[in-house]
């Protein structure tokens, strides 16, 4: 476990949830509650995140609603260790738990106790950076966090999909210019799509999207209107304050 000294405490969603992280590397970021709010579930459901980190986008699901079994699977054991404070720093250990296990690897996953088809949600953000296109950091542990060895989400939504029961839903943040690639690792098990692109500013094209699956058949797609998060001189606006802050739930995860 990390020092004292390398650890900070942050408040987010308007100070709702306090979550620990390492100072150097992944630091929690907008990604994570966006997927949160992307993310719906009934009390009597189980959602797993996959490569959770220290827990936030799982743990802002679980505080938003309340009653659904959350697991945070992550591979780094530091990591681990701080999500499962997390849980005990935010009261929800009671029904939130978290697992060592590796994404991409169902045999990883079922030797840590989960079988397929048995859970009714997945949220995930997954590293996307390319290091053959994109700078990267020199940081191993931003790296890690952050960059995708060739193939790595056609085997995180395989992995989604081997989790999930028939109609259960995953929820995915990816980079927007990557839609198409996306698209392509859902079709052969995933259907009625929902693609919500979120954009820094109005006049700026999208930097993420946020992507709502059902495992079934069906080609039906729907598009919701970009959310935008910062109007003129940099301000937030209403809306992307009432999700980071106040922890509105966006439209798509009703879909």
């Amino acid at each position: 476990m990390k020092a004292e000294s390398e650890i900070s405490e942050d408040a987010i969603l308007g100070g709702a949830l306090r979550v620990r992280q390492p100072l150097r590397g992944h630091r929690v970021g907008h990604d994570a509650i966006l997927l949160a709010a992307a993310t719906a579930a009934r009390a009597d459901e189980h959602a797993i995140e996959l490569g959770a980190g220290v827990g936030a986008a799982g743990l802002a699901l679980a505080a938003r609603i309340n009653g659904p079994r959350v697991t945070l699977v992550e591979i780094d054991r530091q990591l681990c260790a701080l999500a499962a404070d997390n849980a005990r720093l935010n009261r929800l250990d009671d029904r939130v738990k978290v697992v060592n296990a590796h994404a991409e690897d169902v045999a990883n996953l079922a030797a840590a106790g989960f079988a397929p088809g048995s859970v009714e949600r997945v949220l995930m953000n997954p590293p996307f950076h390319d290091a053959r296109r994109q700078n990267v950091s020199p940081d191993p542990l931003r790296r890690l966090a952050h960059v995708a060895k060739p193939g790595l989400l056609v085997r995180w939504v395989d992995t989604a999909a081997w989790l999930l029961k028939p109609r259960g839903v995953l929820t995915l943040i990816w980079r927007a210019d990557e839609l198409d690639d996306v698209l392509d690792a859902l079709r052969p098990t995933f259907g009625d799509v929902a693609v919500l692109p979120v954009r820094p500013r109005a006049d700026a094209p999208a930097i993420r999207v946020l992507v709502r699956a059902v495992k079934a058949d069906g080609n039906s797609r729907s598009d919701y209107p970009a959310l935008v998060l910062n109007a003129e001189h940099g301000k937030p606006t209403a809306e992307a304050e009432a999700i980071l802050r106040s922890g509105k739930t966006l439209e798509i995860a009703e879909s």
